[in-house]
């Protein structure tokens, strides 16, 4: 994938509100020192979060 959208997220979440939420808790996950989902060529944190939402390895909880 050589460019993540939004629109390449919402296919696995929702809608906006939920990515935006999932995405920044994810990224503090990362950010604390959790392992990464998926392969990261020296992308900021925020990329490679989205990048697992739009490969569907992060997913959101239904409640």
């Amino acid at each position: 994938m050589a460019r993540v959208t939004v629109e390449d997220c919402l296919k696995n979440v929702d809608n906006r509100f939920t990515l935006v939420h999932l995405a920044a808790k994810r990224v503090r996950q990362v950010r604390e020192g959790s392992d990464l989902l998926v392969k990261s060529s020296s992308n900021e944190d925020v990329v490679t979060v989205l990048r697992e939402i739009a490969a569907g390895r992060v997913i959101a909880k239904k409640k």
